[in-house]
C-alpha cells in the first residue's frame, strides 16, 4: 500500500506548492482534483501545464494514484449531465495522458442523488454509468464511482448490488469509509463487501453516527486507521490509502491547508508503523 493525498484539501493551493510539501512530508501518492472551483481545473489548463505537471510529479517522487472529477451520475438535468460527461472524458483523456507506468491513475466521480430513489433511476444509472465505462474502456482507464452519506448510494450493500448492475470492467468503486463509519458500520463488514471493487480509497475522521456526525483532520476522531489498515491488507488491498480532508473541515476559520497534510502524515504514518505494514517504495 501506499500513503497518499487527496488535493481536495487544496482547491486555492497552487500545485508548485502543494507537490514538494506532500513530498517532503513523506507521502507516496497523491492525488489530483481537476473541478473548476481548483487550481488544477481542467479548464485553467493549457497543454504546456499539463505536460508539466507530470515532470512535477517525477520531481517530487509522487506517485499519481488518481485524477479526481467528482460530479453527479444523477444530476436531474439532462443538458447539465451532458457537460458533466463530456469533462469525465476529458478527465479520463487526462489521466492517459499523465500515465505513470503500465496503468493510468483513477478517474474518481460520484453518484449524487438523494437516499431511496436509487430504485426508480436505476435504469438512468446503468445507461450513464455504461457510457461512461464505455469510453474509459477504449482508453484503458478505470473510473472509481464513491458512496456517499446522504446520496442515493450510502451502503456498501447497495455500492456493490449498483455495481453488478452496471456490469462494466472499468467501473469499480473509491472506497471512502468514513461514509460507512458514520453509519455505524463496522470497519470489518465495510472492507469485506467494499474490497473486491475497490479501486481506490480515500480515508479520513469522524465524530458521530448520522444524521449527528461530523468530518475531522485525522487524529481528531474516532477512526482506528490501525484496525482499517489491517484489514486492508488481509484483503489484499495494494493500492493507495488516500487522505481526503472534507469541505466541514475547510470552512473551519484558520483552515491551513498544508498543516492539515502535515498533521495527517503524522497520524496516519504511524497506524501504518503500528499496523507493521510497508509501504510501497519505502524501506
Amino acid at each position: 500500500m501506499q500513503l497518499g493525498y487527496s488535493l481536495w484539501a487544496m482547491p486555492d493551493v497552487p500545485i508548485d506548492i502543494s507537490l514538494p510539501h506532500l513530498s517532503g512530508l513523506g507521502y507516496d501518492a497523491v492525488e489530483i482534483v481537476v473541478l473548476p472551483r481548483y487550481t488544477t481545473a481542467l479548464a485553467k489548463m493549457d497543454a504546456a501545464e499539463r505536460r508539466r505537471i507530470p515532470a512535477l510529479l517525477r520531481q517530487h517522487g509522487l506517485t499519481l494514484s488518481a485524477v479526481n472529477y467528482y460530479t453527479a451520475l444523477l444530476e436531474p438535468d439532462p443538458a447539465i449531465f451532458a457537460d458533466h460527461l463530456a469533462a469525465i472524458k476529458e478527465t479520463i483523456d487526462l489521466a492517459v495522458e499523465w500515465t505513470q507506468g503500465d496503468q493510468p491513475p483513477v478517474v474518481i466521480s460520484g453518484v449524487g442523488g438523494s437516499p431511496g430513489e436509487l430504485p426508480a433511476r436505476m435504469p438512468e444509472v446503468i445507461d450513464r454509468a455504461g457510457a461512461i465505462g464505455d469510453y474509459a474502456a477504449r482508453r484503458g482507464v478505470i473510473v472509481a464511482l464513491e458512496p456517499h452519506i446522504g446520496a442515493a448510494i450510502e451502503t456498501p450493500d447497495l455500492m456493490a448490488y449498483v455495481i453488478q448492475q452496471i456490469g462494466s470492467p472499468t467501473i469499480w468503486v473509491n472506497f471512502d469509509i468514513s461514509h460507512f463509519n458514520v453509519l455505524g458500520i463496522p470497519i470489518e463488514e465495510s472492507v469485506a463487501k467494499m474490497l473486491p471493487y475497490t479501486a481506490h480509497t480515500h480515508v479520513k475522521d469522524e465524530r458521530g453516527r448520522a444524521p449527528n456526525y461530523e468530518y475531522l483532520i485525522p487524529g481528531e476522531g474516532e477512526f482506528d486507521y490501525v484496525a482499517y489498515l489491517k484489514a486492508m491488507e488481509r484483503g489484499g488491498y495494494v493500492g493507495a490509502v488516500s487522505v481526503e480532508i472534507s469541505f466541514m473541515v475547510q470552512r473551519r476559520a484558520g483552515y491551513d491547508p498544508l498543516g492539515t497534510a502535515t498533521t495527517s502524515y503524522a497520524v496516519v504514518a504511524a497506524a501504518f508503523d503500528k499496523a507493521g505494514i510497508k509501504r510501497k517504495g519505502k524501506s
